[in-house]
């Protein structure tokens, strides 16, 4: 069964008291709108319905939080790069996305969800740089893959991984498809070790799975949005068979 397939809808939280005070580790899940956020919880959760996919940019407008186990969440946060929002909507996600990603205790780490035909928008180095001054990791899923032939899927892998050398030194990335479940399994051991679940292990390295950088926390203090100074996979146990009696 996979890892997360008890996830179910928890609640959404539109005030930072409103946050789940149960929370002991969740994962954060970001990107622009249209990347296939929504569709990547989907997949991992193995549920077609859990997180609404919506063709309407910016559509969700608040932290919608999944449990997964007990003080075990998934976070979907709203969308970026919503130009149609009226401004006093932006301006709540902006006073609530803030403060939530720089302060919040629980949080673990984030998933960046990149289209991987348009990956590395300049709002997605916005937010890796910006995240990365919190010292947790960043996970890129360049979503979509499947729409990609192998050598283009390759060539992404490659052109992505240069670019967040420069602007993180605690990112990874792999492809990922929701339709075909390229790099489903891969993402779900990842994400398993951060909250801490177990996970099935996996015999060979996972495939597209790029980057893998470990750093420790930094004490910067994150100024806004536009920050731009930058400021994670695990082990399976060994079952042994008793003598035998003779």
């Amino acid at each position: 069964m996979p890892l997360f397939q008890k996830a179910v809808f928890h609640t959404t939280v539109a005030n930072l008291p409103d946050l789940p005070a149960d929370a002991q580790r969740e994962i954060a899940f970001a990107g622009r709108s249209n990347a296939g956020k929504s569709s990547a919880i989907n997949s991992l959760a193995n549920h077609n319905r859990l997180a609404y996919v919506s063709k309407t940019p910016g559509r969700t407008q608040h932290l919608n939080y999944f449990v997964l186990d007990p003080g075990k969440y998934f976070v979907d946060l709203p969308g970026y790069g919503y130009a149609k929002a009226p401004e006093d909507i932006r301006a709540q996600w902006e006073g609530l996305l803030a403060p939530y990603l720089r302060f919040r205790l629980p949080l673990v780490g984030l998933v960046l969800i990149m289209d991987s035909r348009h990956p590395m928008t300049d709002l997605d180095r916005q937010m890796i740089a910006w995240f990365s001054q919190t010292g947790k990791p960043i996970h890129v899923l360049l979503s979509k893959a499947d729409k990609l032939n192998r050598l283009e899927q390759a060539q992404t892998l490659r052109d992505v991984q240069a670019e967040l050398e420069k602007i993180s030194d605690n990112a990874s990335l792999q492809l990922f498809s929701s339709l075909s479940k390229l790099g489903v399994a891969e993402a779900e051991t990842l994400l398993g070790d951060w909250l801490g679940m177990e996970s099935k292990p996996y015999s060979l390295p996972p495939v597209g799975l790029r980057g893998e950088k470990v750093a420790r926390p930094k004490n910067r203090k994150a100024m806004g949005w536009s920050a731009r100074k930058s400021g994670g996979v695990g082990k399976p146990g060994q079952n042994k068979k008793p003598p035998a009696k003779g």
